[in-house]
């Protein structure tokens, strides 16, 4: 019997090989588009699900008030980890982690930069990292022991074995290999190439035991069976515990199943975070899937008179209407399969494009017998949903007025036929309402004033002899014409390095915590920078020697500390006195998107330079004559920068995706829209082909004909424009809330997206109306 059913399904295919392929292309479109958006979902859900204590895990999370509102960050002290530990017995181990980058590793004459961690030795027991050499118990026992990936093994050591060589750290400790770490998964939030022991962090005076330095990420493991809420209401005030400080900084675990979804506090609630784009992908992929076996239906349906004499015939003949209705499902189901075949073919063919554009890197799990029961259930669900409506209806026909030739379905259809194009341009129109505001968003924040010149503006961290050779090689720069400005920094312009709410200054109120940020420079940072300057001067150490204890402040700073004249104010860094000579006009260090922080500048602490480019010679004689200079006076080092203007744009990469994304799923839904309006048309123009030929005869023109075609479309496509258009206000307005710094929604992004998908919708529909009013009118009534 099911046989059978093939059979007659595959006739059927055949005998309207268009109708099929509409239906097939669509479907296969819909699919693929769907099927992508759930490898992207799949690799989101999975991230850090790989740990086998994943249960058990927690990082450890600081929230305070700041501002009168409640905040919440993932960076403690250092002393945290060992102190939980020590104290509280439900905690069964602990480990800390600090990124360690710009380390030169060398092994005889071969020299790399690498980015890495300092951890504690429980690290690898608690984390599920497996090792492809050594022993995850002892790995990082000893201080000068490191653990590599296998990718940076072989860099180093090409096909020879690695465990217990000897690599050297900064030309100043040898290190024993004694661990090689598999390569990470693409789905964890760690990041690093090798793995060295926290005691080495201590061994070179880089760790403290300072309770208000928030720098370090600490992780736990909790014994099994142990509380979450009753260990959270335990070291809650562990903080003050320690420092006996009126403050109101408290301490929680944050469990490692929402590491990556779920970081979005407010007042000290979790409120989402990556699972909103999540589940905003998952509602897209359900819409493309259902837009695609809308398709299907209505060209099924607008087909049904084709096939009510066969349903007629069947009746008569003593078929069921259960027998009916699989019979058309499986024709559905037929069609379906071969639609996922074409899917996956297409899935494949652009999962390149589409790992470059989420910068993932996703794959079909060929092998994985998993995989193909959710294609097989995936493609099984699709032809149900695609074809039941189809199914249920034509065998509903009634065989007596079908015989008689007294049924027409046409007319019983147009309803939901209308109501099934109105869903589907609905929701193709919020996507490209969406698609406009993010852009709008994009462009909004990347022509913000940043605060800076930017170009041609070099960032070279301090490695090796630089610090120590600073000078000569500042001067070296400036003499040989390379740079027109060179000035030591904290960090690059692009970063935050380091802040505090203990800034302490006159006529500050007790009760209000401000978050202050810290910056470091020297002489002309505003010459390098460009930066301009509000109020009296630059940090000259040169011409004044008290500018040791001298600091610069933003306008953000000046009107939080309620300066009416800054200069000659006494500003306190935990206790250092520092007295202002400047306010610089604010710039943008963090998120383009957000407020700037108020901020305090001073000769402190130096961790690289500034250097910029002189703009008479071409960037790349600029860098290859400055790389001279450093081999010159750092020689066992390679000469590293980054450029400020690559660095500031890489903050808008987030917002690129999305924008993306968001096209690329609209032009998907138009496409598939269109392929069915496409379609739709076509029969129609099919079914109207008498009427047509006698208002030809009658002297309609073909403009007017085409425009009667066309005009119910286009009618539906209007409704669904006033439907999409405050429900799209209302989306973009809450995603737009994220935003301190945004975009309005401007009232022409409404009749724009609409004027765009009615024009889709005339080209689409116009080339089928066309045709038909161009078509001789006696072939169409020669038999009347």
């Amino acid at each position: 019997m099911i046989k059978t059913y093939f059979k007659i399904a595959y006739r059927n295919l055949l005998r309207s090989k268009g109708f099929s392929f509409i239906n097939i292309l669509g479907l296969a479109i819909g699919m693929a588009g769907a099927m992508l958006i759930m490898l992207w979902i799949q690799n989101e859900l999975s991230y850090d699900k790989f740990h086998e204590k994943k249960d058990r895990l927690y990082s450890v999370w600081n929230r305070d008030t700041f501002d009168g509102k409640l905040q919440c960050w993932n960076t403690t002290a250092q002393i945290v980890g060992p102190t939980l530990k020590k104290d509280y017995p439900e905690i069964e181990d602990m480990s800390r982690f600090s990124n360690a980058d710009n380390i030169l590793l060398s092994v005889g004459d071969k020299k790399l930069n690498i980015t890495g961690s300092m951890v504690d030795p429980a690290f690898l027991r608690m984390f599920s990292f497996p090792l492809k050499e050594g022993d995850v118990t002892t790995a990082l026992n000893g201080t000068y022991s490191v653990v590599l990936t296998e990718k940076l093994a072989h860099k180093i050591f090409g096909d020879e074995p690695a465990m217990g060589k000897v690599v050297r750290f900064n030309n100043e400790d040898n290190f024993t290999v004694t661990g090689i770490l598999k390569d990470l998964p693409n789905n964890t939030q760690f990041n690093f190439e090798y793995l060295a022991p926290w005691d080495y962090m201590v061994k070179k005076g880089w760790a403290d035991d300072y309770w208000e330095n928030n720098s370090t990420s600490n992780y736990v493991l909790l014994k099994p069976g142990a509380s979450l809420e009753t260990v959270n209401n335990k070291i809650r005030n562990i903080v003050i515990e320690h420092t006996g400080k009126k403050q109101k900084t408290e301490v929680f675990l944050h469990p490692a199943e929402k590491w990556r979804l779920y970081s979005s506090f407010e007042n000290g609630v979790i409120t989402g975070g990556r699972i909103d784009i999540v589940k905003i992908f998952g509602i897209t992929a359900a819409f493309i899937l259902l837009i695609a076996c809308i398709n299907f239906m209505n060209l099924s349906t607008a087909r049904s008179e084709k096939r009510a004499r066969e349903v007629g015939i069947r009746k008569v003949a003593g078929a069921r209407k259960n027998s009916l209705v699989i019979q058309f499902l499986a024709e559905s189901i037929m069609l379906s399969l071969i639609a996922a075949v074409i899917a996956l073919v297409i899935v494949n063919l652009s999962l390149p494009a589409f790992n470059k554009m989420t910068d993932k890197q996703l794959f079909i799990q060929w092998d994985n017998i998993y995989f193909w029961l959710v294609f097989a259930s995936f493609t099984l669900f699709t032809g149900i949903i695609a074809g039941s409506y189809p199914a249920f209806f034509l065998s509903s026909f009634k065989p007596i007025k079908v015989l008689k030739g007294t049924f027409k379905s046409a007319n019983a259809l147009v309803a939901p036929r209308k109501v099934l194009v109105v869903l589907q341009f609905t929701f193709a129109i919020q996507l490209i309402i969406a698609t406009i505001v993010v852009q709008r968003q994009l462009k909004y924040a990347m022509k913000r004033d940043i605060g800076y010149k930017k170009d041609n503006l070099l960032y070279v961290s301090f490695q090796g002899d630089i610090k120590k050779n600073y000078s000569l090689i500042k001067g070296s720069l400036l003499s040989k014409g390379i740079a027109s400005h060179v000035v030591k920094s904290s960090s690059a312009l692009t970063e935050h390095w380091s802040d505090s709410w203990d800034f302490e200054w006159q006529g500050k109120d007790p009760n209000n915590k401000i978050d202050v940020i810290r910056f470091s420079s020297d002489k002309d940072l505003l010459q390098t920078t460009g930066m301009k300057l509000v109020a009296g001067r630059d940090l000259d150490l040169e011409q004044y020697p008290t500018d040791s204890s001298a600091c610069l402040i933003n306008e953000t700073a000046a009107k939080a500390m309620g300066f009416k004249d800054p200069i000659g104010q006494t500003i306190k860094d935990d206790g250092f006195a520092m007295h202002v000579v400047g306010v610089v006009k604010d710039f943008i260090l963090e998120s383009p998107y957000q407020p700037v922080q108020a901020m305090v500048i001073g000769p402190r602490w130096f961790n690289g330079m500034h250097i910029k480019l002189s703009e008479w010679k071409p960037v790349a004689e600029n860098l290859e004559a400055a790389a001279a200079v450093f081999k010159q006076y750092n020689s066992e080092y390679p000469f590293e920068y980054r450029f400020i203007d690559e660095s500031y744009a890489r903050k808008f990469n987030n917002e690129k995706k999305t924008s993306q994304l968001a096209g690329l799923f609209a032009a998907l839904t138009i496409f598939i829209s269109c392929l069915g309006l496409f379609g739709l048309a076509a029969y129609m123009a099919e079914n109207r082909v008498k009427e047509i030929g006698v208002r030809k005869v009658l002297g309609a023109s073909v403009p007017r004909i085409a425009g009667l075609l066309s005009k119910d479309f286009i009618k539906l496509v209007i409704i669904a424009i006033l439907i999409a258009s405050p429900a799209s206000w209302m989306a973009m307005n809450m995603w737009l809330k994220n935003y301190s710094y945004r975009t309005d929604i401007s009232w022409w992004i409404f009749p724009a997206s609409g004027a765009i998908a009615i024009l889709i919708a005339l080209l689409t529909v116009s080339s089928q109306a066309i045709k038909a009013a161009m078509a001789n009118p006696i072939k169409s009534l020669r038999t009347e």
